[in-house]
């Protein structure tokens, strides 16, 4: 079983991506042939910075193999490093329909946000086919709002081999049901676009200040509380045992504890689980000649895959 994940180096990255997107995919490279990129063509949708771009990519690679990517079990490499995906781009583009990609939600959303239309932000879901297809990929993991991504790649995958005879894997998504909403400071889902997050490896005076600004309701430090309606309970229990989240949860309840108690207990707890993790990516800082040969020794392998089915698609289409 091929499973293929990818994330884009669009800014720092937070514990709303760990929790949402890097832990499971860390997890999945016991369960098969685990392909994760850096998808730098995408992120030039919106990132216009050369250098921005630079660092985010270096950045997002420091910060999956701090957080424990396994580099014997997952090939995991820079999308850009895969030439192969752009030609593919274009020979799934012949058999696209518009009806297709003007149905899609991302294009419509990033609009709405007031992102500039453009090609490459239309046709944005004929280059995440590609990306998917290239590797014959049994398996995309992807969170609900994502699902239509991978619909779209199986429609036009099937729609090619139906045109030109069995070319590519028609692939499955994975949909993360288990996946808890990381709520962000203001309780809204955490996202850069709400300016609401925690970044994963941030300086420790500032993540403290961060914490400190998650939104509360207005009870007073002897009023009883309630976990379930509580944003730092929500965000402590990803941190915590089931023994530290319950005695939270009683002594919210009870009353005489604060919700700056709490905000503390929730800072302790996150600082400390990351902190192998830091320690891991201080170390990696110092050698970045070996994070750039993981990715290189990665590409080198995921191209030779990615050529395989280039060429496939070529011969089926009479571009021998």
């Amino acid at each position: 079983m091929r499973i293929l994940s990818g994330i884009q180096p669009s800014g720092k990255l937070h514990i709303g991506n760990y929790f949402g997107m890097m832990k499971p995919a860390l997890e999945l490279q016991k369960e098969g042939d685990a392909y994760l990129f850096i998808a730098d063509y995408h992120a030039l949708t919106t990132v216009t910075d050369p250098s921005l771009l630079r660092q985010a990519t270096l950045d997002v690679a420091l910060d999956f193999l701090a957080c424990g990517l396994d580099t014997n079990r997952t090939i995991f490499f820079k999308q850009s490093d895969v030439p192969e995906v752009t030609e593919l781009t274009w020979l799934l583009s012949i058999v696209t329909p518009m009806g297709l990609l003007e149905r899609c939600h991302s294009y419509k959303d990033k609009i709405a946000k007031g992102i500039a239309p453009n090609h490459g932000l239309f046709a944005y879901p004929v280059l995440m086919a590609a990306d998917i297809l290239a590797y014959q990929s049994n398996i995309v993991p992807v969170g609900k709002d994502q699902k239509q991504h991978v619909e779209v790649a199986r429609d036009i995958a099937i729609k090619f081999n139906n045109q030109y005879g069995q070319v590519f894997t028609v692939p499955e998504p994975s949909i993360r049901e288990t996946v808890a909403v990381v709520p962000g400071l203001d309780g809204q889902k955490m996202s850069k676009s709400y300016n609401n997050t925690v970044d994963l490896f941030g300086e420790e005076k500032e993540t403290r200040a961060r914490i400190m600004r998650v939104v509360t309701d207005s009870k007073q430090l002897a009023d009883p509380k309630d976990p379930a309606a509580c944003n730092v309970y929500a965000l402590y229990s990803l941190f915590a045992s089931d023994v530290q989240r319950e005695e939270m949860a009683r002594k919210l309840r009870a009353g005489g504890y604060g919700y700056g108690d709490a905000k503390k207990e929730l800072f302790s707890a996150l600082w400390t689980c990351f902190e192998p993790f830091r320690n891991r990516r201080k170390e990696l800082e110092k050698d970045p000649g070996y994070v750039q040969s993981v990715l290189r020794t990665s590409a080198e392998r995921a191209r030779s895959e990615a050529r395989k089915t280039l060429n496939a698609a070529r011969r089926a289409m009479g571009l021998d």
